[in-house]
């Protein structure tokens, strides 16, 4: 089994989803609302491997937050008559509390991706299954 193995990497993402190790998969990664574990409780992996690190998950939050944001526009007036003040307030407010809700998780997906495509030892065996 390569490294770039598909079912692989939808273990990892899924674990990633259940904001679990993306290494072990038992290991929960927050501790609180917003605050992330340094490391693995159960398997040791580096939670923030350096300064800077989830400058990615910035972005995977940001990219999800203006798609729906957008696509919602759309869908809102094409098929409804809310008007575009509404509209706006709307999608403004949706704006400010989804990246909030969604923040842990773009945290998480991100440290799945690195682990995806740069594992540290003990790779992930797919028939580990999910926890």
């Amino acid at each position: 089994m390569g490294r770039r193995d598909p079912l692989r990497a939808m273990t990892i993402l899924k674990r990633g989803l259940r904001l679990a190790c993306p290494r072990c998969g038992k290991g929960k990664l927050y501790r609180t609302l917003f605050s992330m574990v340094p490391e693995c409780p159960e398997c040791g992996l580096p939670c923030e491997p350096e300064m800077g690190y989830y400058v990615g998950a910035i972005y995977i939050n940001y990219g999800l937050t203006t798609l729906i944001a957008l696509a919602g526009y759309f869908i809102l007036e094409s098929f409804t008559s809310i008007s575009l003040n509404w509209q706006i307030i709307l999608w403004a407010g949706f704006c400010v509390v989804f990246p909030l809700i969604f923040f842990r998780y773009s945290k998480s997906l991100w440290l799945s991706f690195d682990f995806i495509f740069n594992p540290s030892d003990g790779i992930v065996s797919p028939k580990e299954g999910l926890h």
